[in-house]
């Protein structure tokens, strides 16, 4: 699944219409909840800890509409914690959004 340039953009547009500067405003604070969603799964140090926290993820992605991540988050959640691949992976695209 690649990332689709654009698609976050897209669904804040049609949330709130042509207003460009609110849209900026909305992204930051959604790559601001991005962040401190990877970072759940970082500090996360058991099952029930590390699955909560990539479940959260995954339900900002899909309100987002950030697909690639979303799918991510879906396989974190049925990964063993810490999973040193799909951290490079779930990192990986966060910085790509």
């Amino acid at each position: 699944m690649a990332y689709e340039p654009g698609a976050i953009d897209a669904t804040l547009a049609a949330a709130v219409g042509d207003e460009p500067m609110l849209i900026a405003e909305l992204r930051v604070a959604f790559l601001e909840s991005v962040r401190r969603g990877l970072q759940g799964l970082e500090i996360a140090t058991d099952e029930a800890e590390w699955t909560s926290a990539a479940w959260r993820l995954r339900g900002l992605a899909a309100s987002f509409g950030a697909v690639r991540l979303m799918a991510l988050a879906t396989e974190a959640a049925d990964c063993d914690v810490q999973d040193p691949t799909l951290m490079r992976r779930l990192r990986r695209a966060v910085e790509r959004l």
